[in-house]
C-alpha cells in the first residue's frame, strides 16, 4: 500500500465524529422545537390539571412570550421562521380546553384578561428603556436591540389576536353543537387549524414585513410548523377529557366542602 494512501483508525474516527457532529447541528433545531412542543404542551396540561385559574394565567403568560420571543429568527427545516409559533399554538390550546369544560364566556373573557396583560407588558417595555444606564451597565444595549419591535409587534398582535379568537370561538361552539359535543380531536383539528392559518397570515404581514428576511417563508413555514405542533398536541388535551371523567367526584360522595366550593364556582379540583 501506499504510504500516502494510509488512513490511520484515529483519522477515520475524527472524520467520523465531524460528520456526526454536523448532521447533529443541521438538525438541532428540529430536535428542539420537537422538545419545546412537548414542554408546553405539559405545562398546559398542568395547568389545566390545577383548574381554570391556572389555565388562564398560562395562556395569558404565553401570549406574553410569543410577542417577545417572535423577534428571534432560526432556520427549522432549511427555512427561516421565528421562534414564537408553538407559544400561539399552546395559547389557542389552552382556549379550547377552557371552552370545552367552562364555557365560551370564560374562553371570551380570558382573550380580553391576555390583551390586558400584553398591555401592561408593552408599557412595562417602554418605561424599562426610558431610564438612562449609568456608565456601569452594559446591557440597554441588548434590551433596546430586542424591545425597539414590541410596539407595533404587540398591538398587531393584540389586535389579530382578538379577531381571530373571537372567529374561533365563534366556530369552536357551532362544531361543538354540530358534533353534538363529540370528537373533539377532529373539532380541534379544524378550528385550530384554519384559525391559526388566518392569524399567521395577518400577523406575518402587519407585524413582522421589513423585519423578517421573507415573509412568504414565515408564513408558510410557521403554518407548517403550527399544524404540526396541533397534530402532535390534539391527542395529549384528547387525554384530558379521560382525566377529568376519572377525577371528577360522584354526588353522593361530595362533602360539605365540594359544594361550598362550586356555589363559591372555584373548581372541583
Amino acid at each position: 500500500m501506499h504510504p500516502d494512501t494510509f488512513v490511520s483508525p484515529t483519522r477515520k474516527w475524527g472524520d467520523l465524529n465531524i460528520i456526526i457532529f454536523w448532521y447533529y447541528k443541521s438538525i438541532m433545531n428540529e430536535i428542539i422545537f420537537f422538545l419545546h412542543t412537548i414542554t408546553v404542551i405539559a405545562f398546559i396540561l398542568g395547568a389545566f390539571a390545577m383548574g381554570k385559574y391556572a389555565l388562564i394565567s398560562c395562556i395569558s403568560l404565553q401570549l406574553v412570550l410569543a410577542n417577545l420571543f417572535v423577534v428571534k429568527q432560526m432556520q427549522l427545516f432549511g427555512f427561516n421562521v421565528t421562534c414564537a409559533d408553538v407559544f400561539i399554538v399552546g395559547t389557542v390550546l389552552g382556549l379550547n380546553l377552557l371552552q370545552e369544560y367552562w364555557g365560551q364566556k370564560l374562553a371570551n373573557r380570558t382573550i380580553w384578561i391576555s390583551f390586558f396583560v400584553a398591555i401592561f407588558y408593552l408599557v412595562m417595555t417602554r418605561f424599562h428603556l426610558f431610564y438612562v444606564p449609568n456608565s456601569f451597565d452594559t446591557t440597554h444595549q441588548m434590551f433596546s436591540g430586542i424591545l425597539q419591535f414590541i410596539p407595533r409587534i404587540t398591538i398587531v398582535s393584540l389586535l389579530v389576536f382578538v379577531f381571530v379568537q373571537r372567529i374561533r370561538s365563534w366556530l369552536y361552539a357551532f362544531l361543538k353543537n354540530r358534533f353534538q359535543d363529540k370528537c373533539f380531536f377532529t373539532r380541534n383539528i379544524l378550528v385550530t387549524g384554519s384559525t391559526q392559518l388566518l392569524d399567521t397570515v395577518l400577523f406575518s404581514f402587519f407585524a413582522l414585513y421589513g423585519i423578517v428576511g421573507s415573509v412568504t417563508n414565515v408564513i408558510i413555514i410557521s403554518f407548517s410548523v403550527k399544524l404540526a405542533a396541533i397534530f402532535l398536541a390534539t391527542p395529549f388535551i384528547s387525554l384530558s377529557k379521560r382525566a377529568r371523567t376519572l377525577r371528577q367526584v360522584p354526588a353522593f360522595v361530595k362533602t360539605s366542602a365540594d359544594m361550598q366550593g362550586e356555589r363559591e364556582g372555584l373548581d372541583a379540583y
